[in-house]
C-alpha cells in the first residue's frame, strides 16, 4: 500500500504543477495569443489516429511528444520519421532517435521542421503582389531523457531549441517538456500526466521591422528619415497540460482492444477531451479511430482514422502507420510514420 501511494505522488506533483501553470486561465478561449503554433502539431500517425490521446501511451519513440516520460519504457533503439501534409499544403516533418543506455536510462534526439512553401508578398497598394516571394519556416531540435524509477513508474523531460522565421523576421526560444506515467499492473490501466512547451515569452525581430521615422511630419527642415525599428509584442509559448489513461482489453495474443482518453488544458484555448480506440487484429495489423476536441466549442472536425502495419526482417522491426484527420472546412490532414526498431 505504501508503494502504491508513493508512486502516485509523482502524478500528484505533476498535476499540482499543471494547476499552478494555468491557475490564471479561465474558461474563456485565448486562441491566437501564443507564439510557435507548430509546437502543437502532433507528429505520430499512430497517436493522431487515436485522436492524440497519448498522455498515457508508450511503445514508440515519438510518443515522447505527448508525454516525455513514455520514453523510459522503450527497451529497443528506435528511429522514426513522420511526414504530415498539414493544412494549406504546408509540409511538416519530424524525426526522432531513441537510444536505451543500460544503467542510465533512455536518451533521444529529435528534429522538427515546418515549411509553408513560397507565398506572394502582397501589400495594400499591390494586392496582386509586389513581385517578391516569402516563406515561413519553423525548426525545433531537442534532447530528451527518461528512465524507469520503478517497474511501474517512468519519468522524463525534453529540452527544445526552436526558431521561427517569416521572410526576414524571426525569433528563437527554449522550451521544456516533462511527464510521468504509472502502470497499475502489467497489461492493465496506465495513467499519465505531462506538461509540454513550458518556456519564456518571445517576440519577432529582424530587418523587416526596420523603418525610416519622421518624428514630426508637420515640421520641415528636420531629419525626416531617422533609422528606427518597430518593436513587436512578446507572446507565450503554447503550453499544454495533459492527463490521461488507457486500458488494454486482451482477448488472445493476436486480438486486443486498447482504449485511450486524454483531458487537455492548453493556455490558449479552453479544455477538451480526446479519445481513441486501437483494434489489434493480428500481430501485423492494427485499425484505429477516435474523436478529438470533445466539448470544444467552434471546433473544426474531430473524427480521426488510421491503420498500422508491422513486420520483422533480419531482427529489425519495421512499422508503418497512417492517420487521416478531419478539420472540417479547413480540409483533411494526412500523416505517415515509418519506424525502425533495432
Amino acid at each position: 500500500m505504501n508503494i502504491f501511494i508513493k508512486n502516485y505522488k509523482l502524478l500528484y506533483y505533476l498535476l499540482i504543477i499543471g494547476m499552478i501553470l494555468f491557475s490564471k486561465t479561465n474558461a474563456q478561449s485565448k486562441a491566437g495569443t501564443t507564439i510557435g503554433q507548430f509546437l502543437k502539431i502532433g507528429p505520430s500517425a499512430k497517436v493522431s489516429s487515436l485522436a492524440s490521446a497519448g498522455a498515457s501511451l508508450s511503445g514508440e519513440a515519438s510518443m515522447a511528444f505527448y508525454n516525455a516520460g513514455s520514453l523510459g519504457r522503450l527497451d529497443k533503439m528506435e528511429f522514426q520519421f513522420s511526414h504530415v501534409q498539414w493544412l494549406a499544403n504546408i509540409d511538416y516533418n519530424y524525426a526522432i532517435l531513441a537510444i536505451p543506455v543500460q544503467g542510465i536510462g533512455n536518451l533521444s534526439l529529435h528534429l522538427t521542421s515546418l515549411n509553408s512553401g513560397e507565398m506572394v508578398v502582397r501589400t495594400v497598394n499591390n494586392p496582386e503582389g509586389t513581385g517578391e516571394r516569402f516563406s515561413v519556416t519553423n525548426t525545433s531540435i531537442g534532447l530528451g531523457y527518461s528512465l524507469m524509477l520503478t517497474d511501474r513508474v517512468s519519468v522524463g523531460f525534453q529540452l527544445n531549441y526552436l526558431t521561427e522565421s517569416i521572410w526576414n523576421s524571426s525569433y528563437s526560444n527554449m522550451a521544456l517538456s516533462m511527464g510521468v506515467q504509472y502502470q497499475v499492473a502489467e497489461n492493465s490501466l496506465q495513467i499519465g500526466a505531462s506538461v509540454a512547451n513550458f518556456g519564456p515569452r518571445a517576440g519577432y525581430s529582424g530587418r523587416d521591422l526596420y523603418i525610416d521615422y519622421d518624428f514630426d511630419p508637420d515640421k520641415y527642415g528636420d531629419n525626416d528619415g531617422l533609422p528606427a525599428e518597430l518593436r513587436t509584442e512578446e507572446y507565450a509559448l503554447p503550453t499544454i497540460f495533459r492527463v490521461g489513461m488507457s486500458y488494454p482489453f486482451i482477448f488472445t495474443d493476436e486480438y486486443a482492444i486498447m482504449v485511450s482518453v486524454d483531458a487537455v488544458h492548453p493556455n490558449d484555448n479552453v479544455e477538451s477531451v480526446n479519445t481513441g480506440i486501437d483494434l489489434k487484429l493480428t500481430n501485423y495489423i492494427n485499425i484505429r479511430g477516435g474523436y478529438r476536441g470533445l466539448f470544444l466549442e467552434d471546433s473544426e472536425g474531430g473524427l480521426v482514422f488510421g491503420a498500422g502495419l508491422n513486420a520483422e526482417l533480419m531482427d529489425y522491426g519495421f512499422i508503418f502507420d497512417y492517420a487521416w484527420s478531419d478539420y472540417g472546412r479547413l480540409d483533411k490532414v494526412h500523416r505517415f510514420t515509418i519506424s525502425i526498431e533495432f
